[in-house]
């Protein structure tokens, strides 16, 4: 309808050659000229247009009036000495998005006489040159104007297209701002009288600015905080669907960015499904890997895993033309995808380690982040973050540096160093910290199982009293959480735990909340008081039980340990007292230098005999390193010595890694003593015949 809109007005103009034309120019306050063009037509060229067109022709130009928002149209075709005015609203200089006239349309005369369309008006058919306005430069007017409201007012006072340079100008503006000032600038701007003229401004002007100005104008809209569901997002979003194929890298780019910073709605994921498409399509000929970045950010976790890899390529292709910067967001690219590509991680961690020195602390927060959602461990990116941040530490926050804490606890990494001087600055301003930041710290230490030495009672009181002045503030879980971190460290504040024991507190926890983790932390609480002997007081509480969940033992240990000692010498799946489970228990002599078989127990007296306990461990239980056990695994093995075992840790990634006489030989070695050991072969072969 658009293309015989077109055709139609070129045919008009072309009449006007032949007919008396009167042309008047007349400047709008909105800054568009709008040339008034009046024709005279005689009753002949009058009857060649009705009779050609008929009502087609003025449903034509009202569909074009009601869809591009250009033109206008006042009067009807009259039967006599009757003038047609067309007002052209938005001149071509101005707006670069031409009319496409389509050759198949063809306008017949009378005498069959058939007109084509191959070419387009001159731009002084449309507009003359004296009153072209000037368009305003957005970074003139950044420089000019000091707030959001002064931009506003310089457009109210004059506006001139594309108004799309207001917004952008005003984003500019509010980039310079501290975050109080941006907040109390923006509620000035959606009072400003003029904003709502400017949101219908850009609105009218969206199908024909740039595509550029178009995208740019998406951006400083969301920026500046202008709610997605608005009907200007929302047209925008629409527009820029109409438009997509018009995009180059640029607007790529762009496009890329804003998608990445919308929360999903219809548009947007329709729009995230154009970006897809032309990645598919454009990947090989992006050019700037910062574009490369924001497409892989836009692209989402739901792309196809064939673009993923194909925008993997693309990076891997220029590695060489990384910056520092590139190799630093290529982990959150990555991230956004939720694609671990390890021979390209790798890459970048080795850019990131040999520039870390003066990198932004957020940008190190991300790197953190993203090896977390991709489950990346790389001991040397994070030894060599904690090492920058730690020679560094004295112009970092505290809570800057505990964030980063989290992170590593989180990823499992125990840097003992920036522990250690982290916990150095908490004894010395334990004031400095608030109930949230507290609770925090003593999970990161109590989960990583850190200790520092003499001052690690001081540490954990410097905690304790700190706490305890919150202790009227504080939620149950919260109260929960720091006295089961304050166990797995075998210290007790009497006052905190004293709190948490109250019948009403108990039972809002086992009633409200995350009740599963409240029930274990809760049972590590009870274990605790009944088996840790620096623990004052022993209270039984009444919890639900453990779920009855089968449990396998590991078949490669169970298989060893019948081989070296046979059947009847352990026990497999053994429970304990206070929750504890053990994955296989031998008894020995006192001198662990003979098995016991369990037939005889009752011969034997418990003085007599050591109990062994083997536990078969992931590696979650231990720190990224491996040679640190955390916490929980720590706890465990403090209790099971309180209970009389002998503990031995068997490691299942290591031993699937091994032979079978490898694990006999393991088995050996740990279970007799070192004393024992060189009689051990006379008792493991008489064990074995009988």
């Amino acid at each position: 309808m658009m293309n015989r809109a077109s055709s139609f007005l070129w045919n008009l103009r072309q009449f006007s050659t032949f007919v008396p034309t009167s042309r008047t120019m007349r400047l709008y306050p909105l800054g568009f000229s709008r040339p008034r063009i009046v024709f005279s037509y005689n009753s002949n060229l009058r009857n060649l247009l009705l009779s050609d067109f008929g009502n087609r022709v003025q449903s034509s130009i009202r569909y074009l009036f009601q869809d591009a928002l250009i033109f206008k149209s006042r009067d009807d075709f009259q039967t006599k000495g009757v003038s047609t005015e067309t007002v052209l609203t938005v001149s071509r200089v101005l707006c670069p998005r031409r009319l496409s006239f389509d050759s198949k349309h063809s306008l017949f005369s009378d005498e069959g006489l058939k007109i084509n369309f191959h070419h387009e008006a001159s731009n002084e058919d449309v507009l003359t040159k004296e009153t072209k306005p000037t368009p305003v430069n957005y970074r003139k007017l950044s420089r000019e104007c000091s707030s959001l409201s002064d931009v506003l007012d310089t457009f109210s006072e004059a506006s001139t297209f594309p108004s799309s340079n207001y917004i952008s100008a005003m984003w500019t503006i509010a980039k310079r701002m501290s975050d109080d000032q941006k907040r109390i600038e923006k509620q000035l701007m959606f009072n400003h009288p003029a904003f709502s003229q400017l949101c219908e401004q850009v609105m009218r002007e969206a199908k024909i600015m740039h595509c550029d100005h178009l995208l740019f104008s998406l951006h400083a809209v969301v920026k500046l905080g202008i709610p997605q569901d608005s009907l200007l997002v929302q047209t925008l979003l629409r527009v820029v669907q109409e438009r997509i194929n018009e995009c180059d890298e640029k607007c790529l780019s762009v496009l890329s960015t804003v998608l990445e910073a919308m929360e999903p709605c219809k548009n947007v994921d329709v729009l995230r499904a154009g970006v897809r498409i032309l990645a598919d399509q454009q990947v090989w000929k992006i050019e700037r890997v910062f574009t490369l970045q924001a497409v892989m950010k836009c692209v989402g976790k739901d792309a196809p895993i064939a673009l993923k890899r194909k925008l993997e390529m693309k990076a891997l292709r220029e590695l060489d033309r990384f910056s520092d910067l590139n190799s630093q967001h290529m982990f959150e690219a990555l991230a956004a995808m939720n694609h671990r590509s390890i021979t390209l991680l790798n890459e970048c961690s080795k850019m990131v380690l040999g520039n870390i020195h003066g990198s932004p602390f957020k940008v190190l927060i991300n790197i953190l982040q993203s090896c977390r959602d991709l489950r990346y461990r790389n001991l040397d990116l994070f030894k060599g973050i904690a090492d920058y941040v730690a020679t560094t530490i004295d112009i970092w926050k505290l809570k800057q540096v505990l964030f980063l804490l989290i992170l590593l606890e989180d990823l499992g990494f125990r840097h003992t160093d920036l522990m250690d001087l982290f916990m150095k600055k908490v004894i010395d301003d334990p004031a400095s910290l608030n109930m949230k930041s507290i609770i925090s710290i003593l999970h990161v230490y109590s989960s990583l199982n850190h200790f520092y030495k003499c001052q690690t009672q001081e540490f954990q009181e410097a905690m304790a009293r700190s706490l305890t002045g919150y202790l009227h503030h504080i939620s149950s879980e919260n109260l929960l959480k720091a006295v089961s971190s304050f166990c797995l460290m075998n210290h007790f504040p009497l006052a905190l735990i004293n709190q948490l024991l109250q019948k009403d507190i108990i039972n809002e926890l086992l009633t409200s909340g995350d009740i599963e983790r409240n029930v274990h932390k809760l049972r590590i609480l009870a274990a605790c008081l009944k088996l840790d002997t620096s623990c004052p007081k022993a209270v039984d509480l009444a919890l639900p039980p453990l779920p009855s969940t089968p449990l396998s033992p590991n078949a490669k240990v169970a298989d060893a340990l019948s081989s070296l000692l046979g059947e009847g010498y352990f026990l497999r799946n053994v429970q304990l007292p206070h929750n504890y489970h053990i994955d296989f228990e031998v008894r020995m002599d006192i001198n662990r230098s003979q098995v016991l078989p369990f037939s005889h127990m009752d011969a034997v007296t418990s003085a007599d005999i050591q109990r062994v306990a083997v536990l078969c461990v992931p590696r979650s239980t231990y720190c990224l390193d491996l040679t640190h056990p955390r916490g929980f695994l720590a706890m465990k093995m403090r209790h099971l010595k309180v209970m009389g075992f002998h503990v031995i840790l068997v490691h299942n990634w290591e031993i699937e890694r091994l032979q079978m006489k490898d694990v006999v030989t393991f088995l050996k070695t740990e279970l007799y003593s070192a004393e024992a050991f060189p009689t051990a072969d006379v008792n493991l072969l008489t064990t074995v015949r009988t």
